[in-house]
């Protein structure tokens, strides 16, 4: 596989680039940026996946993120995929809504017509994309983590109850934690994956736990002042489900805080030392 440089900026030392490919999984062109921080020449780093949320593209983390001098410090690489297909032939949603098609893929395979051929974010993110990144990075794959944000955080919670020996560790801001419980998700997995709502629980954190994935422990944090917090998030529901299975959870009620990067921004380092701490060795 290969792949375009579209730009590359130094900072804190190392490099930020932004990187497009054409897609097996999508058939389309993705666009992906990656930061690598100052390293010896040789060494292999631990990796972070980022994964982002509704409407976004992997630049409004990139740009307003603010991880570059965290991982700079402590040395890890910082990968953010898109968030769906994208192209003039990629079908959205009808009523252009935001909340489904493009910017919004829900990291699933879609299985629906006229979405099966290109909205494959699931298959994209867990298996092309860091096929990728390993062969054009110094990343040490057995040395990665994942986090996100809202959508993303849904994304990043399922994707490693479903791979827990491939991340040593998950965290997520204001994760969509039981998307088969409100309108977002009921909205997007009957879209790509259609009625069947068995389907939908391998795709739903809550689910996921209740019918027995496992994670050594994760963190989340939530701003109290998010708009979406109670029709769309419902933390609660996560918390409940860890305590049954007695996953270990922090989960942080941030006061004051909204869904915006200003929120992430705040205490994404935080998260980084936490996902660090766990990447040692």
């Amino acid at each position: 596989m290969t792949m375009q440089t579209v730009s590359l900026n130094r900072s804190y030392g190392g490099t930020q680039g932004v990187y497009k490919h054409a897609s097996r999984a999508t058939g389309t062109d993705m666009t992906f940026s990656v930061y690598v921080p100052p390293h010896q020449d040789g060494a292999r780093l631990p990796v972070v996946w980022y994964l982002s949320g509704l409407t976004c593209t992997h630049a409004n983390v990139t740009e307003k993120g603010e991880f570059r001098a965290a991982c700079a410090e402590l040395g890890l690489i910082f990968i953010a995929p898109d968030t769906s297909p994208r192209g003039a032939d990629v079908p959205g949603d009808a009523n252009n809504a935001y909340d489904f098609g493009l910017g919004a893929g829900f990291y699933v395979d879609a299985t629906q017509e006229p979405y099966a051929r290109n909205y494959r974010m699931w298959s994209y993110v867990t298996e092309e994309l860091p096929q990728l990144v390993a062969d054009q990075f110094p990343i040490d794959s057995g040395r990665q983590s994942i986090l996100g944000h809202s959508m993303g955080g849904h994304g990043a919670l399922t994707i490693a109850l479903r791979h827990p020996d491939r991340y040593r560790a998950a965290s997520a801001f204001a994760p969509i934690v039981a998307p088969s419980q409100v309108p977002w998700g009921i909205k997007a997995l009957g879209g790509y994956l259609g009625d069947d709502k068995a389907v939908w629980r391998k795709h739903d954190a809550v689910a996921l736990i209740e019918d027995g994935a496992r994670f050594p422990e994760l963190l989340v944090d939530q701003g109290d002042a998010d708009n979406f917090l109670a029709e769309q998030l419902r933390p609660e529901l996560l918390q409940n489900a860890c305590a049954k299975a007695g996953i270990p959870l922090t989960l942080r009620h941030q006061p004051g805080y909204d869904h915006s990067y200003y929120f992430i921004s705040t205490f994404m380092a935080d998260h980084l030392r936490w996902h660090a701490a766990r990447l040692k060795g």
